[in-house]
């Protein structure tokens, strides 16, 4: 995920994908827990996409 896909997308769209990067990240850490993640960049990448999407959200409420 890009910033410039992030900008192109309306509000409504970038909270339906935080809402979805958020479930991933749930699921990501039960697996985690009962060993059924192998992958622990997957988590990584997961938050970093979900602070990019907040970030585009907070800058769009300044302007």
């Amino acid at each position: 995920m890009t910033v410039k896909n992030l900008e192109k997308k309306n509000e409504v769209d970038l909270l339906k994908e935080l809402k979805e990067k958020r479930e991933d990240l749930r699921h990501f850490r039960f697996g985690l827990s009962g060993s059924k993640t192998r992958d622990i960049k997957d988590g990584k990448n997961i938050r970093r996409d979900i602070a990019r999407i907040e970030t585009e959200l907070n800058s769009r409420k300044e302007k």
